[in-house]
């Protein structure tokens, strides 16, 4: 590959910091998506990382029927681009059902579902399809480690599945298994790590399937696990982060040949000091929850990001190096999905010519 793949042409009339996307690198980690998951049949991808429309289309072009989310406003764009079928991977609460329910009533074409993990969600869901007169398509969350959401593999569990099964109004999808906890860079480490998590649910799908219950799918795993669980029967399997890639995960999974194809463009705006160099590249423009670094910088060297706010991140360089004021910078973000909806819109790059630009158009939790 091109070492210098990034560079934009005339870069110097882009606005800084702005985010851009690379449509044949985007169209090449699909392909990749595609080929690991030997077809399109078991593929649900998520778009929470991009969040945008043209890229959804170039994944329907590809035969992708299936896709998952995490918001509203990301369930109703799916559905805007005719996705025939759409998991909104979230738990609602409150007024949030009611909305879910109005987009299953607004596009009928679209199959839409959605995860719960305890009774009460299970009786709202059910009251509101009730007064729509319709059937609420619902998966039971499992919490096998990632102790985020989700009701561990239990008696319990299955019980509540039961319940989801017996409502007049609901019907039971499968099992929906979100294992993200599992990081391990080793391929091998993380496919036994992933193996003998997913023996509990499996487990549950038996125990579930005693009670005359058919469990016909069972959602599972993101990027990291997606390549194990394809090999599964029965499963879907939800890549999300792999269409844009960034460092973390590209420091991490090596054994994952996905290409960068989001790229920021900012530049140095102060050197206060000797040993010290200021860029645009603040909160506002690159996630901030990971600790140093916060990107990875593809066309400067011998730096210490030191310290983040809001507009800037301050770098140590040493002192005989020479960065200017107003020196262009391209930066890979460590972790991609919480920068993207920092920008109203990405420019698009292909043979490093800025053609265009594509909106955001799911950046916000509610359209």
């Amino acid at each position: 590959m091109d070492k210098d793949w990034y560079r934009i042409n005339k870069v110097e009339n882009i606005l800084s910091p702005s985010l851009v996307v690379f449509p044949k690198r985007i169209e090449a980690n699909i392909k990749l998506m595609i080929k690991i998951a030997g077809g399109t049949d078991i593929l649900r991808p998520h778009i929470k990382t991009h969040k945008i429309a043209e890229i959804i289309n170039m994944q329907l072009d590809h035969g992708i029927t299936k896709f998952k989310c995490a918001t509203l406003s990301e369930t109703e764009l799916l559905a805007r681009c005719n996705a025939k079928d759409v998991l909104l991977a979230m738990q609602m609460t409150g007024i949030g059902i009611h909305k879910f329910i109005e987009l299953v009533n607004k596009y009928p074409e679209t199959k839409f579902s959605t995860i719960v993990d305890n009774k009460e969600s299970i009786v709202r869901f059910n009251e509101e399809s009730k007064k729509s007169n319709i059937k609420a398509s619902l998966w039971l969350d499992i919490n096998n480690g990632n102790n985020r959401t989700g009701i561990s593999p239990s008696n319990e569990a299955k019980l509540l599945y039961k319940y989801i099964h017996k409502s007049s109004n609901l019907i039971a999808k499968g099992l929906h298994v979100y294992d993200g906890h599992i990081r391990d860079s080793d391929f091998n480490i993380r496919k036994e790590n992933c193996d003998l998590q997913f023996e509990k649910v499996l487990e549950l799908k038996e125990e579930i399937e005693s009670l005359g219950i058919k469990i016909k799918k069972i959602v599972a795993g993101g990027t990291p696990t997606f390549p194990i669980h394809s090999k599964r029967d029965n499963i879907e399997v939800s890549p999300g982060t792999s269409l844009l890639w960034d460092e973390r995960y590209g420091e991490l999974f090596k054994d994952l040949n996905f290409l960068h194809a989001g790229v920021l463009v900012g530049s140095v705006i102060s050197r206060p000091s000797e040993d010290v160099i200021c860029l645009n590249f603040g909160h506002k423009s690159v996630a901030s929850e990971m600790e140093f670094p916060r990107l990875k910088l593809l066309n400067m060297k011998n730096f210490k990001q030191i310290s983040h706010s809001e507009e800037h991140l301050v770098c140590k360089c040493n002192k005989g190096d020479n960065f200017n004021v107003g020196d262009i910078c391209y930066a890979i973000p460590m972790h991609i999905c919480p920068t993207v909806p920092k920008y109203k819109k990405v420019l698009t790059v292909v043979d490093n010519e800025v053609k265009g630009q594509w909106l955001v158009a799911a950046r916000d939790y509610n359209n």
